[in-house]
Order: structure tokens, then sequence, then C-alpha cells
């Protein structure tokens, strides 16, 4: 989301106001030679490559699924097709916060996001902002689940979702424009055009969308644009991006119980309100020199988000503003060498992420000042065997060093100036044991630091410990593109969890270092095309959350449920006519602050059902969709006991037109 409001806020009588960031990446496709480009895998060593050194393990949404569902921004289509469990935003936007292995509202910081190898996840309390990115630009995303600290740094136990956007051919044009309407007042525009001559390439996109959603003041507005160019040359290409954004969104707080089931469409808050303004610079080149691969990218995004919340002193009705300032630049250089030995290919990378992260804060109860650099280097080798097995073997390791410096008068942490370093390293090997029949395995361990906003309200003298993971999974993978499916048994031992506890700190609650946490489960993905227009897919996962160790030693982990069952089913006869449906059932789940599992109820189990159905008529498409069809009433985001509750949208109908030339 593009501007959130922390949980953390229902649970306090006037919590600290948290944004939340917008990263934009470059979201078209790549400079060109004469000829129609080959198709290209962005690999698990962060460079284009052969299919065959794809990541382990990964689940792959094309853009034919995408069509296919009718998934309107990536956010959704990572959860309607990829059964990625999300939870629905606080502020009105469509970016669902994301949970890969239950790691319930931190989430968003246990996960890494990246767009056409760019790294879209901050360094404050935010999720990644999906909802700016034109999915019709988007070629595929992959989902990798668990431990990715080698390649993409602190903060990806659970996993990593990459998206990679389309190339346009060589000497071609292709534009969209498209235009939905809706219940709550939707109303959505986008435009996108890109151009490509010899070598050389341009091309821009264009959204504006409103809404008023469907709760009482919670209004959402986003502008966006993209605009980039890219020169392809001997052995390399090089192109800039800038990416620009503004949102405002209407906050309508928490209700109670009582509230929620007699209308939970009202406000609480009717007159918070929150905006954010963000800017991206990106620069990139890559270049082949024989058996050896350079490439880098230099970013710089300048975001600044306001924030006004209200409260009553003494009978007076009382304004609280806020205005974050930051500023974020990444250099990331790499090499990498690729060299066929007897049948085997091997791959050796190297890269040094470089990050420097600056925030100043105005506001009633913060003054925060705070700088954060990190300098990582990593190395991963890759052997692929050749043979009808395909065997392959990956080791790999990274050590990364932060600098952090912070002070605020204001606020509840004392400031600080310290340094950390960490290390991650990982395994993995898989092997075709039959035809068909693919099984691998990884280990590794992961990590991840406090974010600013988390040691800006930390329950310890000294900054939280930095929190590790041990990570195992196990997985076996079956069938074709008409017949398959997968399975996946993982586990996740952490030390030190970042957590925000509510009974720490007299009851007010802060940040904190948890005892010993587990993450265990299973995952299964499965597809089948029943007939000649019929596809059928499905998604399950169990996850068990809970602490090991210390007084909840036994107890489950908040806000995870511990099934998720996604199912869908596509009807594509291939005359201009699609459909598709689907159904998510959520079980049970512990409430926000129920650490020690003594709140008497649970978050409501839920199954909601979506739907759309298309007509193409030449360069025209046509649909209708719908969400939460069954007008289930329900909510994903409670953090109290049966209090603090969020509830999540009702149903919406939908109708759409776009044109391709």
């Amino acid at each position: 989301m593009i501007f959130a409001v922390s949980p953390r806020r229902a649970l306090s009588a006037r919590p600290l106001a948290l944004a939340s960031a917008l990263s934009l990446c470059f979201a078209s496709g790549a400079a060109l030679a004469a000829q129609a480009l080959p198709e290209v895998t962005i690999t698990g060593a962060r460079f284009a490559s052969d299919p065959a050194l794809a990541p382990i393990g990964a689940t792959v949404i094309s853009a034919d699924d995408i069509r296919r569902a009718g998934a309107a921004d990536v956010n959704q289509a990572i959860r309607k097709i990829g059964g990625v469990y999300g939870r629905q935003s606080l502020d009105g936007s469509p970016d669902f916060s994301l949970d890969l292995r239950g790691f319930g509202t931190n989430s968003s910081q246990n996960m890494v996001v990246t767009l056409d190898g760019v790294r879209m996840s901050e360094s404050q309390l935010s999720n990644a902002t999906l909802s700016s990115i034109p999915i019709e630009t988007v070629e595929r995303i992959d989902i990798i689940r668990g431990g990715a600290s080698v390649l993409y740094g602190e903060g990806a136990t659970g996993g990593v979702i990459r998206i990679v956007t389309k190339r346009p051919q060589a000497n071609g044009r292709r534009g969209m424009l498209r235009a939905e309407m809706g219940q709550f007042g939707l109303r959505d525009l986008r435009a996108a055009l890109a151009q490509s001559w010899n070598g050389f390439a341009l091309d821009a996109s264009l959204g504006s969308a409103r809404t008023d959603n469907y709760r009482d003041h919670n209004g959402f507005e986003l502008d966006t644009f993209s605009g980039g160019a890219q020169w392809a040359y001997q052995g390399g290409r090089a192109g800039v991006r800038y990416d620009r954004a503004r949102q405002e969104s209407d906050l309508p707080g928490a209700l109670s119980a009582r509230q929620f089931g007699d209308n939970p469409r009202q406000a609480n808050t009717p007159d918070d309100i929150g905006a954010l303004d963000s800017d991206r610079l990106t620069a990139f080149a890559e270049q082949r020199i024989g058996a050896v691969d350079l490439a880098a990218e230099l970013s710089r995004r300048e975001r600044t988000a306001r924030s006004t919340y209200f409260y009553t002193l003494e009978g007076a009705r009382v304004a609280s503003k806020a205005t974050y300032g930051s500023v974020q630049t990444q250099f990331s250089p790499r090499v990498r060498h690729l060299a066929q030995m007897d049948g085997m290919l091997n791959e050796l990378v190297a890269g040094v992420d470089l990050v420097k992260w600056t925030r100043v804060t105005e506001s009633d109860y913060s003054n925060a000042d705070a700088t954060q650099k990190s300098k990582a280097l990593y190395l991963r080798d890759e052997l692929t065997f050749g043979g009808a097995h395909k065997a392959r073997v990956a080791v790999g390791a990274r050590r990364e060093r932060f600098e952090k410096d912070a002070t605020d008068t204001l606020a509840f942490a004392k400031p600080y100036d310290t340094k950390q370093t960490l290390n991650a390293w990982e395994v993995q090997g898989s092997v075709d044991v039959m035809p068909a029949v693919h099984l691998y395995a990884k280990a590794g361990r992961s990590y991840r630091v406090a974010n600013v906003d988390e040691n800006g309200y930390r329950s310890s003298p000294g900054l939280l410990a930095p929190q590790t993971s041990r990570d195992l999974e196990l997985g076996l993978v079956y069938g074709t593109a008409s017949l398959g499916a997968s399975a996946r048994m993982f586990r996740h031992q952490l030390r030190n969890e970042i957590f925000y506890d509510p009974s720490v700190n007299g009851g007010y609650g802060a940040n904190t270092n948890l005892d010993p946490t587990q993450r265990k489960g299973v995952e299964v993905d499965a597809h089948a095309s029943i007939a000649r227009d019929w596809r059928v897919s499905g998604n399950w996962q169990y996850v068990r959350a809970r602490f090991t160790e210390g007084r909840n030693a036994g107890s489950e982990m908040v806000l995870v449920p511990k099934n998720v069952l996604s199912a869908r089913l596509a009807w594509v006869p291939g005359n201009g006519h699609s459909a598709d449906i689907g159904a998510q059932w959520a079980g049970k789940q512990r409430f926000g602050a129920d650490f020690a599992n003594t709140c008497g109820v649970r978050i409501s189990s839920a199954t909601t059902f979506d739907a759309r159905y298309a007509h193409q008529v030449g360069a025209w498409e046509f649909a209708v969709a719908g969400l939460n069809l069954a007008d289930k009433r329900y909510t994903s985001n409670a953090f109290g006991c049966n209090s603090g509750i969020y509830p999540a949208d009702g149903r919406q109908v939908k109708v759409s037109a776009r044109y391709d030339f």
C-alpha cells in the first residue's frame, strides 16, 4: 500500500501515526536489437539467463494466467492465482498485506518484492506498492517461498515475489486504453504506449483511480506516471526510468465488536486523512564480455508522507499532524561468469548492494532524524548437470553491515548510533527422479533487522537485536502443463523475531524481540485441464506458527490462519468468450493482542467468491467482474481481543472496457 495506518494504532489511546512507502521501479520492456528478442528468464542469480537456471521450487504466474483470471492489479494476481494469503489494506488501497508462510502483521517485513530485479521493499513499516504497476505490462510473476537472504538481503525469510515486465518487440508499437467503473464510486482509467526502433525504445503509462470504497470515510485517490528510455548496443543495454505517484486516503479507523456487528461500513475516525508523494529515478546497464556478464542499477527515491489524526483533549477536538520526508539511494553492481564443462553448466555470481536511507520527521509527537546505511557482498555458485536427471546444486553466502543512527527527543525510545553485521548462507539441490517428477531440497540461514519505526518505539533501552532464522524446505513437483501438482514441507526456526507485543511496556505495547518462534507446515499447488476449454487449479497452505520457548511456549502466533485454501475454475473456449470463478477459505486465527491465547474467541473463518466474464471483439475487450459475491461480512485485521476490527470489503460488481492497439 502507498500510505498505511499501522495496526498498532488500534491498541492504544493515541498511538503513533506511521506512514507507508511507495516503491516504484521501471515497469516496462527492454531495449531491442533489430530482431525479436529471445525469451528471457530472470534467474535465482538476479541475471537474465537460460530457463534451465530458473529458481528452484518457484511458483510462476504467466501473463496468460493473469489475463484469463482478469486480475485488476499485481497484488490481486498474486492472491487470486498464486494462492498467497492477503489481509485487507487499512488505507483503502488495493495493496493487501501479502503473507508468505504465516508472519502475521509483520509479513511485509519478512518478504522481499522486486520489479525487474530492483528491490521495492523499504526500511520502514510498509508494504510494497504493487497497485502502481500497470498489470498489462507484466510478463511473469515468480513466487519464491522460503529463506532467500543470500541474494535479496534482509527480510527475505518468508520468501521473494519477483515481477518481470514485458519486453516490446523490435521496430514495433503497442498501446492500451482501459476504463473501469463499479460500485462504491469506482473509476479507474489507464493508458500505456511503447514504441521501439532498432536499438532504442520509449514507453510511458498513466493511471488515475478514484473510489469511495466499502466503508464510510474511506475514499482513495491514486495518480501515477511511469516513463522510460532504453538503448541496446553490442552485447548490452542501458536505460533510465522515472516513476511518480500521488495518493490521498481517508482513514476510517478500527471498530469495536458491537460496531462491526451493527454496521461494518461505519467510520470511527471520520476526519483522519493521509497523503503520499513519491518520485523515483532509476538507471541501469548490462554488458556481456565473452562468458562474463556485468550489470548494475542506480536508483534514488524521494518520498513525503503526510497524516492528520484527531483526538479529544479536555472536551476539545485537537488535530495531530505529521510529515515524514525520506530519501533512499541504492547502487547494486554485480558480475556473473557462465561456463560449460563436460556437458555441465556452471554459474558463478558475485555482487554488492549499497543502500543509504534517511528520514526527517516533523510532528507533535516526534522529531525523528534517522539514517540507515548498508553494505553487502554476496557470492553464489550453481552447477547444472547434464543427462536425463538434470541435477542442480547451488551454494551461496552473504555478509551485510548496517550502520544506524537516530535522534528523537519526543519519542519513547532513546537515540542510538550503532553498527550490526549479519551473515546468510544457503544450499539448494534438485533432481528429476523420473520423467515428470522433480525433487528438491533447500537449507539456509536468513535474517532481518529492525527498521526505523520498530526501533523508534521499542521495549528495550538498546536497539532491537537482529532476527535470524534457520530455514529448511523439501519439495516434490509432478506433471506437465495440462496436469500437475507440487507439495512443499517447510520449517523456519526463528530467534529474536521482531514483533509488536501489546503486553509489554506496562500494557501500552512496544516493538520487541520475541522468545524463540517457529513456522512449519505444508503447501500444495495443483492444476488440471479437465476438458478442452476448462482448467481447474487450487492451492492449500497449512502453517503452524507458534512460540517454542518462553512464557508463551506452545501458544499460537496471532493473526495467522492455520489453513488457507483457494480454488479456481477457468473457461476459455477460444472464441472471444472467457469466464473465471474462484473461491478462498481462510481458517480461524488468533486476535492480534492474544499472545497468551487467552482470548475466549477467535477471528472467524471466512469463504469468499469472485468471478469474471469477458468478451473480446477485435481489439476491444468488455468484462464484468464481482468480488466477495456472497457479500460475506468478515475481517482479516483485528488487533485487540474481539476489538480493534478493520472490516473487509463487501460485495462489489464492476465493468470494464479495454482497447489494445
